[in-house]
Order: C-alpha cells, then sequence, then structure tokens
C-alpha cells in the first residue's frame, strides 16, 4: 500500500486509527479457551469487530514469538484474516547487520517464503543504514523507524545531546537520506506531545505511528495540533485499551465502542483540518 492508498483510506474512513493486536493469553476472556488457537479466535473477533473503523492493524511480534510454532502460525493466521484494503504493520523492532536484516525482511515481506506479506515492518536504526537498506529493498513495503519512543527510559540514549541535536533528530535526518517519505515512516509516542512540531520540521512529509493513545496516556488532540500534515500522516496507535475493552462475551462489542470513540474524535480532527 503505497501513500496515496493510505490517505484514501484515511479519508473513506474518516479514520487514522491502528489497532494493537497483542494479546496475552491470561487476558484472554475465558470463554474463548475452548477454541483451539484462542488467541487466533480473540484477534478475529477484534478484526471483525473493529475493521471499519481503523485503517490499520499492528500485530507486535513478541506476543506470538513468546509462544514458539503455535504462536508463529497464530501470526499467520491472524495476517491472513486481515482484509487486504487495511495497512498492516508487524511490530517487530528488528536490527542486525545487513545480510541478517535481509533475512528479516523476507520474514516479514515475502509471502512466498514467510507465508506473510505485512505493509511495513518497525526496525531499530542503531546499526545504521546497512541494517536498515534490505528492507528498503521491497518495492511498496514501508520501514518504520524508531524516533523518538514513549517508553519511561527513552531519554537514557534518545535525548543524548550534542552541538548537531538531539541523537533522535540525527536518527531522522540521517536516515531521511536512506529513502524518501513514501518508503519511511518514524515511531514517535505520543507522550512526546510537543515534540511533534519539532519533528514535523525534520520529517514535514513522512507518516508517524504514534503509540501512547489510551492506556499509556498520551493525548490525541496534542498529538493532532502538531503532528498532522496534508495528507494526515499520522497512524496513531492504540493497543490494551481497545482490546481489553471488555473481559466476557461482549468484549468484541466493547473493544468496537472503543474504537469507534477514537474514530469520532479522529473524523472532528480531519474535518477541521480540512482533510475530508
Amino acid at each position: 500500500m503505497n501513500k496515496k492508498q493510505l490517505f484514501e483510506q484515511i479519508q473513506s474512513k474518516k479514520s487514522f486509527l491502528c489497532v494493537g493486536l497483542d494479546p496475552v493469553l491470561e487476558n484472554v476472556p475465558k470463554h474463548l479457551l475452548s477454541f483451539e488457537d484462542p488467541i487466533l479466535e480473540f484477534n478475529k473477533q477484534i478484526i471483525d469487530a473493529t475493521k471499519d473503523l481503523c485503517v490499520a492493524y499492528k500485530p507486535n511480534t513478541a506476543f506470538y514469538e513468546s509462544r514458539g510454532l503455535k504462536g508463529w502460525e497464530t501470526l499467520l493466521k491472524t495476517w491472513a484474516h486481515i482484509p487486504e484494503d487495511i495497512f498492516t504493520i508487524a511490530d517487530a523492532k528488528r536490527g542486525d547487520i545487513g545480510n541478517t536484516s535481509a533475512m528479516y525482511a523476507d520474514a516479514f515481506f515475502s509471502e512466498e517464503k514467510s507465508g506473510m506479506s505485512f505493509d511495513a515492518v518497525t526496525v531499530a536504526p542503531y546499526m545504521g543504514r546497512d541494517s536498515v537498506g534490505p528492507f528498503l529493498m521491497y518495492a511498496d513495503k514501508w520501514v518504520i523507524l524508531l524516533a523518538l519512543t514513549s517508553n519511561e527510559s527513552h531519554s537514557d540514549f534518545q535525548l543524548f545531546e550534542n552541538k548537531e541535536g538531539k541523537l533522535y533528530e540525527e536518527v531522522i535526518r540521517v536516515s531521511s537520506q536512506w529513502g524518501n517519505s513514501d518508503q519511511l515512516m518514524y515511531v514517535v509516542g505520543a507522550t512526546r506531545g510537543t515534540e511533534f512540531a519539532n519533528i514535523r520540521r525534520l520529517a514535514p512529509d513522512n507518516f508517524l505511528l504514534v503509540p501512547g493513545v489510551g492506556a499509556q496516556g498520551g493525548s490525541l488532540a496534542d498529538v493532532c495540533e502538531f503532528g498532522l500534515n496534508e495528507t494526515c500522516g499520522l497512524l496513531v496507535n492504540s493497543s490494551r485499551g481497545i482490546i481489553y475493552a471488555g473481559k466476557g462475551e461482549d468484549f468484541a462489542e466493547k473493544a468496537r465502542e472503543e474504537a469507534l470513540k477514537l474514530q469520532q474524535e479522529m473524523e472532528v480532527i480531519l474535518e477541521k483540518a480540512g482533510l475530508l
């Protein structure tokens, strides 16, 4: 899915919501435990309940890899269940030397080799250009680089500053030479608030993947005030706030209710920005 197609989906659904599919078996409603694959059934019902309200789904691969072969099979089947017109993100945070990164790129982008073909994968840029380049070799695929994250200890490295500026700023400046805004997105946590204005100075045309709205307390209003661009340029993710909105047999309906609240808020924002 290219940028034009992604923006068309945003306009069509009046939403820039990304739903994070990060299920933990212990948190899955008890009535699903009778299924052969409770997590897959949980994901399928969440997807079916929210697919008209969001433009992207983001499985965090750790929640699947931790379950071994069965978890990897669940990830494959979850990817296959997502409608083709919805953007898919493998939140894998890979980052290794070039030949290893090439294998990771095949794992998430080559359906022929791995059985799945996500639209995007998250990548840690610490090892530099040759660790990112193999992902950029795939046409019509996206690399989402970690820039300014929402976790508490982000400042350990990301805010390190010298005369050139902060480290996260250098990540954006340098990586923008590796690919264009049709290939590169950046992860920027919703809890970073007014830093979005600075990030837009460095990356005016790129899409930003924004975790931290909902359970982590990030403000959608702040993100949009400083982060919107002429193609929206935001994919705002909510995981726990949506998928764990309910714990009973009506969990999917509760998830839909929470997704709908965000979608309606996003619709107002998009209208005010003249993007609909």
